[in-house]
């Protein structure tokens, strides 16, 4: 990696999107095994390079850790929301077993974000940079939802 790279990383790492994703995998630490890693140790498995993408079949089921990892960035997208826009926004996930499915954030009435998930086997980002920024675009999208429909986001 170069240091351009290490240094967005290292800004990325900074954002409130990476912050909630970092706690809710923390959350699960019970036992504190993950205490003393980093929080870009912590977002690893996140970090699929198109090298690693090609490496893995285009036809695949997803195995319960990349299931896993979809749930906690979506979880972490809701977490986001609530602090951005004050508003809790709860993921329901549905997918298939081949990696197909379908993700909804709902606050009160309203879909604040509904996104179509394809080949989930395959999941991941280039950096931890783009994590950051696909985490983002989505809280963006879903507070601009909330403040363009207010009384049914708080309904």
């Amino acid at each position: 990696m170069s240091a351009t790279t290490l240094d967005a990383d290292t800004e990325a790492l900074q954002t409130p999107f990476l912050q909630c994703l970092v706690g809710r995998i923390r959350a699960e630490d019970a036992y504190g095994a993950w205490e003393k890693k980093s929080d870009s140790w912590l977002l690893r498995e996140y970090i699929v390079t198109k090298e690693e993408r090609r490496t893995i079949p285009i036809i695949g089921d997803p195995d319960p850790d990349t299931l896993s990892r979809v749930e906690h960035f979506y979880q972490a997208v809701g977490l986001a929301i609530e602090r951005a826009a004050g508003v809790m926004a709860s993921p329901m996930m549905k997918m298939s077993h081949e990696g197909f499915g379908r993700v909804v954030l709902i606050s009160g009435s309203l879909v604040v974000l509904a996104r179509t998930l394809r080949d989930v086997h395959r999941y991941g980002f280039e950096s931890l940079t783009k994590l950051a920024e696909e985490g983002g675009k989505a809280v963006n999208a879903a507070v601009a939802m909330i403040d363009a429909h207010p009384d049914l986001a708080r309904g």
